[in-house]
């Protein structure tokens, strides 16, 4: 029994020399003797030069975190000095990164079970060289061993500390050179008191250009209480170009960024100034693998909207001044991107604007979603959204084409590229429009859809001069050329609205209805018109005309007939009646009919948009015998920009001769579709005009009437 003893006593004191010599070579051994295999495995492993160059050391200590018997268990944490890693050879600087020490706590247990588990890194004094070239080589990007066989072992980072240092971009790709410093603050800042600082200067700052800025208060950055136990900790400011345009910024961020726990949210403050653009954000990190949780109080301004397609890789149109604020997140990823914008309000010029986009990227072209809407939209900035700019803005930016002096329609190109560089999904509706008498448009909304080129309005819906104009309009910008299709219904268009400083319309209860139906090819008005195919109806009652609104209207050829019909008086209209076919851009007059107290007056004939040449008779047919100048029929010839327009020769027409031919030159019932109940019930006149046409019988052959 007393040799047992023994026995036990020799393999337990065996084992506490061999626990103690553990420890004690654990404590005193000279870690610097591993240096060169470290240097040897991290420079195989990365692809580049990888070297310790100061001393390599380990500290042992309890993890406080950890209850039971595994809290008697120290952990280690090494500790490298003056680190340096090499660039690729392709590169301007010859490291990419050196750090004054490099700290990694390890936890030990889990070694036992191929699982290494790195609580935390802490980077002290970084300075880093990001370097990418034209092809896109980025030195930020470590070519990695690749294995047939799965590794057995595991790793898992779980948080990366930060200290003061230097980073430097130098992206030959994006135009992009910045170098950000980074600097301890005297005192670390609470969240809570630094979010509330920063939306007071953000607002301020991004809202000088539009007068007010911004006010919502709907989305506030995370409040959470995790963001509330944060606090920033490091003071940053950046310097540099982008696109040749000059970049700064200031901002503070955490010091500790986590990776895996999202209950340790990373706060980020940043204010930017990229040329006259400028930028704000506020919010916290809490997913910064994906950046799936980010949650950031953003505001952008600038003069205007394209000049953020540099920053945000999407082209905008040309606005106004422009500032917003709104809640933004994203997930980055290598080979797509997803970012949202929600609930967002702002204004463009003297227009507001809200709603909530999103954007992703990774496929062909990126793509833009959402809804968006205006309680109040100014025309004035709505025109630049859909090519509507001034001459003189388009003169300024070199986009204008030379109007031939010969002819009238615009030969200005649309610009089709920048329908090709974006795809979207997008509604919009404005409850109130502003704008200019001569365009009477009140509100509207449609649903927009753009896919590689081809860019759909359905519906397009306007309220317009107190009636409705229901549309869908389909253009293929990625044809050439340019391929239109439009179908257009107006429906109880006031003219009294329609021409507000025109006296004798201000007491009308007129009303024009109409159907447009169109196919064209062409990258210009006069082009589209040139090519056009298809049909146009239109009915107009109880109006008036004159040839001083023809003229103010620019209705060239229009207000010399009327000229050489009426003279300057203004002629109260009973009922316009248009029905006309086109056909590769040649439109032929099925139905024409001006009906007035005093004559009604038929037009036939042939407008060629192709070549803005006219062909057109005016037969006159006077009711009774009051105006005897009425009784001759014209003809117009020439061009639009030139006009021809003339008696025929030959012998009058009897009168009333002509009104009974005007039956059989088309069907007016083609028009009594148009003709919708009125809004105050009235007895629309053009109803008993095409009613009386279409009953009207033609004249017996060789029988005056």
């Amino acid at each position: 029994m007393r040799r047992s003893y023994k026995i036990l006593a020799w393999i337990v004191g065996v084992v506490l020399v061999l626990v103690a010599a553990l420890v004690l070579l654990v404590a005193f051994f000279d870690w610097n003797r591993l240096k060169p295999t470290i240097d040897n495995q991290v420079s195989t492993a990365i692809g580049r030069p990888f070297a310790i160059q100061g001393d390599l050391t380990a500290a042992w200590q309890r993890e406080p975190g950890q209850s039971g018997w595994r809290g008697w268990v120290p952990w280690p944490t090494f500790t490298a000095r003056n680190i340096s890693i090499a660039n690729p050879a392709w590169t301007k600087q010859p490291q990419f990164a050196q750090l004054d020490a490099l700290q990694i706590r390890i936890s030990p247990l889990p070694l036992l079970v191929h699982h290494v588990y790195v609580p935390s890194i802490q980077l002290v004094g970084p300075q880093i060289d990001l370097e990418r070239d034209k092809q896109g080589q980025a030195n930020w990007i470590f070519t990695l061993p690749q294995s047939s066989t799965p590794s057995a072992w595991q790793v898992e980072l779980g948080a990366i500390g930060f200290d003061q240092g230097q980073i430097a971009l130098d992206d030959a790709k994006s135009r992009l050179d910045l170098a950000v410093t980074i600097t301890p603050l005297q005192q670390a800042i609470p969240y809570d008191q630094l979010v509330a600082q920063a939306t007071t200067d953000a607002r301020a700052d991004v809202g000088h250009d539009v007068g007010k800025s911004v006010n919502s208060d709907k989305t506030q950055p995370d409040t959470s209480s995790s963001a509330s136990r944060t606090s920033y900790q490091f003071a940053w400011t950046a310097k540099g170009h982008y696109q040749g345009t000059p970049v700064t910024g200031t901002g503070k961020t955490g010091a500790v960024l986590a990776l895996q726990q999202a209950d340790q949210p990373f706060p980020v403050q940043a204010r930017m100034h990229v040329g006259d653009s400028k930028i704000a954000l506020v919010g916290t990190l809490t997913d910064p693998v994906h950046l799936g949780a980010l949650n950031l109080r953003v505001w952008f301004a600038g003069t205007s909207m394209a000049k953020l397609y540099p920053i945000i890789g999407i082209a905008l149109p040309e606005t106004p001044p422009y500032a917003t604020e709104g809640h933004l997140s994203a997930e980055l990823h290598l080979h797509g991107s997803h970012f949202s914008y929600r609930d967002f309000r702002g204004r463009v010029g003297g227009s507001d604007l809200g709603g909530n986009l999103q954007v992703s990227t990774g496929g062909d072209r990126p793509k833009l979603s959402g809804d968006l809407h205006s309680q109040q939209l100014r025309f004035a900035d709505l025109a630049p959204l859909i090519g509507a700019g001034s001459q003189a803005q388009k003169a300024q930016s070199g986009d204008t084409t030379r109007q031939p002096a010969d002819k009238v329609l615009p030969v200005e190109p649309f610009r089709t590229d920048r329908l090709r560089t974006l795809d979207a999904d997008v509604t919009f509706s404005a409850a109130h429009i502003v704008h200019p008498t001569s365009v009477p448009i009140d509100a509207l909304s449609t649903h927009l859809v753009l896919n590689n080129g081809l860019l759909q309005l359905d519906p397009l819906h306007l309220s317009a001069a107190g009636g409705t104009i229901d549309s869908r309009i389909r253009v293929d910008g990625g044809a050439m050329p340019m391929r239109t299709e439009a179908d257009l219904r107006a429906r109880h268009l006031q003219l009294k609205q329609l021409f507000p400083t025109f006296q004798p319309m201000s007491t009308s209860f007129g009303e024009i209805n109409g159907d447009a139906t169109l196919n064209t090819r062409g990258n210009s008005v006069s082009a589209m018109l040139g090519d056009a195919n298809g049909e146009l109806k239109l009915l107009m009652n109880d109006g008036a005309i004159s040839k001083t609104l023809l003229e103010t209207a620019g209705l060239n050829v229009a207000n010399v007939v009327i000229g050489k019909l009426f003279g300057d008086k203004t002629v109260k209209i009973n009922c316009a009646a248009v029905d006309l076919a086109g056909t590769n851009g040649l439109f032929t007059s099925r139905l024409f009919v001006l009906d007035t107290s005093d004559a009604t007056i038929n037009v036939d004939g042939t407008i060629n948009f192709a070549n803005e040449h006219l062909d057109l008779n005016v037969t006159p047919h006077t009711k009774g015998m009051r105006i005897f100048s009425l009784r001759s029929p014209l003809y117009v010839k020439g061009t639009m920009k030139n006009p021809d327009v003339g008696v025929h020769a030959g012998p009058l027409l009897l009168r009333g001769g002509g009104a009974v031919a005007l039956g059989v030159l088309a069907p007016p019932a083609a028009l009594l579709a148009l003709i919708a109940p009125s809004h105050d019930n009235q007895t629309n006149t053009c109803q008993e005009v095409l009613t009386d046409l279409r009953h009207e019988k033609p004249p017996v052959a060789g029988k005056k009437p």
